[in-house]
């Protein structure tokens, strides 16, 4: 289903265009909308946070675009203050937009932070369609989106790049800028879209030098994160899943309960619903994703025809506090108790009756946390990190007798958060290595998080000795792509070798490959 990588030179074009050009938005070739007279009043060009599609459904999809004329305006609007605008959306078949299958209007408000998502139904399934948007006579970067091949349809491959942690203070964006030259059929984003720190230290700052906090202080960072070009060209070169980790609201937040033990409990719960709004507005969500009150509904499931399943999960928002008081411990036993969950008890049991289905080949945890165990001390002190899985033991065995027997056959669990590229068999036990493998984990490193990062590390090492199902360990910057298989799954991790200036070329670091019926990582 990939599209030749000729098309991206012609995707982009609208991309590069920027704010100075009103017409020049229109990409060179295609057929114009009604393009009416610049007149006194318009405003300035709106489409400089780019456009988005995703959750693609075997009917449709979802179109994204949010308008700002001064991204970086401290009260969140981006320099806008009418009520609403009207905006054009067209949908087509090809990119010259000759034969269009939708078009129509929606309103960009000033309460929804002058964000619109088109929820698009009624289209044919497995289909590759292009989009675009206008107001007045400005007119966006086109973007490429797909719809999910039908349920129980043949689909012979599929193509996926997995990414997460993108802190644009810590370096440059080119590992999305490689991503979107792959032109994949889905980008899993797996959290920490945006980082909510004062940042400034590293590559590039964050505007207004502070820890974000309020409704505008997130719209805005946002928008910064938004006006990177290489971000806009990942987003409009496929649609995204996304899930949000816990730089979207607060470092280590759980639940409703604050990193910071001085914050009142009202004051953070204010504060994250402010962040889920901002995440909701300025991400290609559908409308049953809109945040009511302090809750966001998540976690929710994509499937790709009988091949593959998505179970997006959110291993934030409904989580026990983190045990021991948070960070690397060493014989916690509260990480043991059976109360404990990473997920609630509702998310559980969804995901659960989900992986009991087994209607494609391939069951794929699209989370964000470390979900193998991983001991950091060699020797006979285990020390484990109470922010991941570890931390929930008895939560992530309830998880694993989902898989295998009449549960999921061919589970993947995929992984941002740790700014390492890992690659995990999962083992029913995993202090046994000879024990039943059940399945993969595949662990995306940051887009820059942590800045340039390096080849190997004492902690790698001693991870991966004392550790023996864990068989990668790279902390280079970059990005997952997968391409899944009726037979098997191959998995090549991308890196970068520098994120701290421009330019940096791509390499595959590893692959490996897991046979579907057969559990288990093999070096391609």
């Amino acid at each position: 289903m990939n599209t030749p990588l000729s098309r991206r030179s012609v995707l982009l074009g609208g991309a590069a265009v920027g704010a100075g050009a009103a017409v020049g938005g229109l990409l060179p070739g295609t057929s114009a909308l009604a393009v009416p007279k610049i007149r006194p009043g318009r405003i300035a060009y709106p489409f400089t946070l780019g456009v988005a599609s995703g959750d693609p459904s075997p009917d449709g999809v979802v179109l994204w675009t949010r308008l700002a004329v001064d991204p970086l305006a401290e009260d969140g609007f981006g320099g806008l203050t009418a009520s609403k605008y009207d905006v054009e959306f067209q949908v087509a078949e090809d990119l010259n937009f000759s034969r269009v299958v939708r078009r129509g209007t929606k309103h960009a408000r000033r309460d929804g932070g002058y964000a619109i998502h088109v929820e698009l139904t009624g289209l044919p399934s497995g289909a590759e369609y292009y989009y675009r948007f206008r107001i007045d006579e400005h007119i966006s970067p086109v973007g490429r989106t797909l719809t999910a091949p039908a349920a129980g349809s043949n689909v012979s491959a599929l193509t996926m790049a997995i990414a997460s942690c993108s802190n644009f203070s810590a370096g440059y964006f080119t590992a999305y800028k490689h991503l979107a030259a792959e032109m994949p059929d889905i980008v899993l984003h797996l959290g920490d879209y945006i980082y909510e720190g004062a940042g400034g230290t590293g590559a590039r700052r964050h505007s207004g030098g502070k820890e974000i906090k309020t409704l505008a202080d997130y719209r805005t960072r946002y928008a910064q994160y938004k006006t990177d070009p290489d971000l806009q060209l990942a987003h409009a070169a496929a649609p995204w899943a996304s899930v949000p980790d816990d730089h979207e609201v607060e470092n280590n937040y759980a639940g409703d309960i604050s990193e910071n033990a001085a914050d009142p409990v009202e004051y953070f719960r204010q504060r994250r619903s402010w962040a889920y709004q901002a995440y909701y507005e300025n991400m290609p969500f559908r409308r049953a994703t809109t945040p009511r009150g302090l809750e966001m509904q998540l976690f929710r499931r994509i499937g790709w025809g009988n091949l593959a399943t998505f179970h997006m999960m959110d291993t934030r928002q409904f989580r026990s506090d983190q045990a021991c008081g948070d960070g690397w411990r060493a014989g916690c036993d509260e990480r043991l108790d059976a109360k404990r969950t990473i997920t609630g008890d509702r998310q559980e049991r969804w995901l659960l009756e989900g992986l009991h289905k087994h209607s494609a080949t391939w069951d794929i945890l699209g989370q964000q946390v470390f979900f193998s165990q991983r001991d950091r001390v060699v020797g006979a002190v285990d020390e484990y990190g109470m922010d991941s899985w570890d931390g929930y033991v008895a939560s992530r065995e309830r998880i694993m007798a989902g898989f295998g027997g009449r549960g999921a056959a061919n589970p993947v669990v995929l992984t941002g958060d740790v700014h390492v590229h890992y690659a995990s068999d999962i083992k029913a036990d995993f202090r046994d290595p000879a024990s039943r493998t059940l399945g993969v984990e595949l662990v995306t490193t940051s887009i820059t998080s942590g800045g340039n990062g390096s080849e190997t590390t004492a902690t790698g090492n001693n991870q991966l000795a004392e550790n023996p199902h864990i068989k990668l360990y790279n902390s280079r910057r970059g990005y997952i792509l997968a391409t899944a298989e009726r037979e098997q799954l191959r998995a090549d991790f991308k890196v970068v070798p520098y994120v701290t200036t421009q330019g940096a070329p791509l390499e595959t670091r590893a692959s490996f490959v897991v046979e579907a019926g057969n559990p288990g990582l093999q070096r391609a």
